[in-house]
């Protein structure tokens, strides 16, 4: 069975989509779609613009989505999923590739997610850090102790999670992981605490937006970040999509429940291939590709 997996923030890079662009009419129209709806030439930022300007929030999530999802309407009828899941922003893609959500709702939700994330990050400074060689179980037990704002944030796979919070939460936390016998406890370079109750302010600004949403049956079920659950029902969706700001990403667990219910070759839709990695991590059996139109 084929699994569709869907990349999210950290996977941009300078040059992404413009074979897309170059190479199918449709791409292109809906890349300038896209900059019509955004109000800038997104397109010129991912093909030919700087690191730095393609690191920008508002620019970042959604061309990592527009990279993904129309990568996955010029593959028309090839694209055939059995099942599909999204890594936190890639959730979005992945509703759009099943035809749950239109392109222009699915970018113009994207659009008010970036622009509400970068909002609660300028309220209070926040980080994140990657813990690596940790049972998942360690670092909840000691995020949980700790008299800051510090939650597990990112289940990425076995041996790999992200913990997010405010930076004196994630500095002490880093401090006794290390000491538990983490091989590793990586401050990472980003805006804030994505995944954590500090970005509830964001997800109440989100909520309005995806609530006068129309989401539909998708064409096959997805599998959400916040309960690695299947679904194909709407209201649910929505209710998974809301809570998904301030809830954990797991990935390990969707990983695991897309593998238990058959999926055996998972095409990750987008750029770059760090979720085949982190499938890999999984399960060495399950076969993994990435997705292209040649």
């Amino acid at each position: 069975m084929k699994a569709y997996i869907f990349p999210g923030q950290g996977a941009q890079f300078v040059g992404m989509g413009k074979d897309l662009y170059d190479n199918s009419p449709l791409a292109k129209e809906l890349f300038e779609k896209a900059n019509e709806i955004i109000g800038f030439r997104i397109s010129d930022i991912m093909f030919s613009g700087t690191d730095e300007e393609l690191k920008q929030t508002n620019v970042t999530q959604p061309a990592i989505f527009l990279h993904s999802v129309i990568l996955a309407k010029v593959l028309g009828d090839s694209f055939k999923p059995d099942m599909v899941a999204g890594h936190s922003l890639g959730e979005f893609s992945a509703l759009v590739a099943a035809n749950a959500l239109s392109f222009e709702d699915g970018l113009k939700l994207v659009i008010a997610r970036a622009n509400a994330m970068q909002k609660a990050c300028e309220l209070q400074p926040s980080t994140m850090a990657a813990i690596l060689g940790l049972a998942d179980e360690v670092v909840e037990q000691i995020c949980a102790e700790i008299d800051e704002v510090v939650v597990p944030a990112n289940y990425n796979c076995p041996g790999q999670l992200v913990i997010s919070g405010s930076i004196a939460g994630i500095d002490k936390a880093c401090e006794q992981l290390s000491a538990a016998g983490a091989k590793r406890a990586l401050k990472l370079n980003v805006g804030g605490a994505f995944h954590s109750p500090l970005m509830e302010p964001a997800k109440v600004e989100l909520q309005a937006a995806i609530e006068a949403t129309a989401i539909n049956a998708p064409v096959c079920p997805i599998y959400q970040n916040v309960n690695a659950q299947p679904t194909s029902d709407p209201a649910t969706i929505k209710t998974n999509l809301i809570a998904q700001l301030t809830g954990a990403v797991r990935w390990t667990q969707t990983s695991e429940n897309m593998i238990k219910d058959g999926a055996n070759d998972f095409i990750e839709v987008g750029p770059g291939n760090v979720l085949q990695g982190l499938v890999k991590k999984v399960s060495r059996e399950v076969q993994t590709s990435s997705a292209s139109i040649a």
